[in-house]
């Protein structure tokens, strides 16, 4: 007679497979994978969306006669729906800054001391200082990811839009989302965030201070902007013709002026004796300050500086008071 023989079982654990990411590393991936990945996603999505409006506006001003046909030439209607693309992705990039401080760097070291997190993994044979460093590169180098890559993107398209565009590139959008600023604005907000976050420790409280903070910033940043760059001035004979000014040149203030210079504001003897009074200060020139277009890189450069100097403060601020700061 046989019998059934059943295999053994083998009750040996089968190997873990290989982490591709290990120690702080992996815990960054693992603690902040939602943001990660969402983040990751805008930077993908958004540079197909701005390359593909980008290749349909070229499409469509090509179809419109462009380049043979000068720019102001194209039809008003579709240069209007051009300026109007444009600017709507530009505003909708003026908020990434704004976005990155508040849900990625202000809960990003709040949150942990709120949950007990920071204290439960400098207790793994990790330090402070180290724990902290690994929190804020992952946390400004998806920042610089992202905003790097839409800032030049965004870059591209305004250099391809700007004929068609009847944007003034220092009120509007442009300045802040081109060239090196949408980098400096997230890195500031990102500062600033986590300098919130680290004083009250608490995230939605961070989250509120930054959303405030920030927004203040922006209004402030408007009262900065003419001091970034030496205005240009013109002066032409009282109540004569303005002559041409360079194409794309945004006004800055208007003056009267005399032979030597010296400047008056431009409401100075507009009363009823205004000649006499004329006559007496000596104005003879009406005076107009602008920036010219040229000047958008020194505008932009000048205040990227500022904002990272401004950021490393933050930073250093967040590294002191952690440091010193019971968990």
């Amino acid at each position: 007679m046989s019998t059934l023989t059943r295999p053994a079982v083998d009750t040996t654990d089968a190997p873990a497979k290989p982490r591709r990411l290990r120690g702080l590393a992996w815990l960054m991936a693992r603690q902040h994978r939602v943001p990660l990945l969402f983040w990751l996603a805008v930077t993908v999505l958004g540079s197909l969306w701005i390359a593909y409006q980008r290749g349909t506006m070229l499409d469509n001003m090509h179809a419109a006669g462009w380049p043979g046909t000068s720019a102001d030439a194209i039809d008003p209607a579709l240069r209007e729906r051009t300026g109007n693309t444009f600017n709507d992705i530009a505003g909708y990039a003026v908020g990434l800054p704004l976005l990155l401080g508040i849900f990625l760097a202000a809960p990003l070291i709040s949150a942990d001391h709120e949950q007990g997190t920071a204290r439960l993994v400098t207790t793994q044979s990790v330090t402070r200082m180290r724990w902290l460093r690994w929190k804020l590169g992952f946390a400004f180098g998806l920042a610089a990811v992202t905003t790097a890559v839409l800032g030049a993107m965004l870059t591209w398209y305004w250099h391809a839009a700007r004929p068609f565009v009847s944007t003034d590139w220092y009120d509007d959008s442009v300045l802040t989302t081109t060239g090196p600023m949408l980098v400096a604005m997230a890195f500031f907000t990102m500062a600033l965030g986590l300098a919130i976050g680290a004083l009250v420790r608490r995230a939605v409280t961070a989250m509120t201070l930054t959303f405030f903070g920030a927004s203040a910033f922006v209004i402030f940043f408007d009262y900065l902007k003419p001091y970034l760059a030496t205005p240009r001035r013109i002066a032409f004979p009282l109540h004569a013709e303005h002559p041409p000014v360079p194409n794309g040149a945004h006004q800055l203030d208007q003056w009267v002026g005399t032979a030597s210079g010296k400047l008056y504001g431009y409401g100075t003897c507009v009363h009823a004796d205004a000649d006499a009074c004329r006559a007496q200060k000596g104005i003879v020139n009406s005076v107009w300050e602008y920036f010219g277009y040229d000047q958008m890189a020194t505008l932009q450069w000048t205040a990227a500086a500022v904002l990272f100097m401004a950021s490393a403060l933050l930073v250093a601020l967040v590294l002191w008071r952690t440091r010193r700061r019971a968990l």
